[in-house]
């Protein structure tokens, strides 16, 4: 288990003022110096946790298999128009990632990025069905074979940074890293209508582990 890159900034700056509060009930009130410090070391475990990076390697690279591009829970399941860049009828797979999720992100299959686009936005409850319209969110089109997959990273209420690697015109393996979003988020699929769909909705799912859907 490794931290990942783009919790580095976060985790200083958090040992910093956890320190800072200590040392401030160590002086003035040091009667509740223990609750401060055992509050302190939870707390920061907690942000360590959240950034872990796992050693989440696929296990046998398989394109007709669309892999969970993260960890979290399915809140969506449905058929949706695509406005964005698609622009076309497509079935919609929502995942939902609680901060006590890994944050990762991984490419679902090998891929060709057709289209990447960051939108700033607002920062509604990442299972709000306006959030995949509405919120801080990125937008990712790839090719695979002679279908089109759009991913679309969400910012929950709490996230305020969204990290997406995938850059046009770039090819990447399934399982590369995609990008990272920073506490409570979502990542929405939207897939060809004709995908079959291999979960159900409330299904935990781990990403570059559970098949998402199949497709010929």
């Amino acid at each position: 288990m490794k931290i990942h890159k783009e919790g580095t900034p976060t985790i200083l700056i958090t040992f910093f003022l956890l320190a800072v509060l200590v040392a401030f009930f160590y002086y003035f009130f040091p009667a509740i110096l223990p609750f401060v410090l055992g509050f302190s070391i939870v707390f920061f475990g907690f942000i360590i946790s959240f950034f872990r990076l796992p050693n989440r390697d696929v296990l046998l690279s398989n394109n007709s298999q669309i892999l969970s591009p993260c960890d979290g829970k399915v809140v969506v399941i449905e058929n949706v128009f695509e406005p964005e860049y698609l622009k076309t009828e497509c079935t919609q797979v929502s995942i939902f990632m609680s901060p006590l999720n890994v944050h990762v992100n991984w490419f679902p299959q090998d891929a060709t990025v057709l289209y990447s686009k960051y939108h700033p936005g607002t920062f509604l409850a990442a299972w709000n069905p306006k959030a995949s319209t509405e919120n801080e969110r990125t937008t990712i089109c790839y090719m695979q074979g002679n279908h089109r997959v759009l991913l679309r990273q969400v910012a929950g209420a709490l996230a305020r940074r969204i990290v997406n690697y995938a850059v046009e015109g770039k090819s990447y393996k399934q399982g590369d890293e995609m990008g990272f979003i920073k506490f409570g988020s979502r990542v929405d699929l939207y897939l060809p209508n004709d995908a079959n769909i291999q979960v159900k909705l409330e299904q935990k799912v781990t990403g570059n582990r559970t098949v998402i859907a199949t497709i010929g």
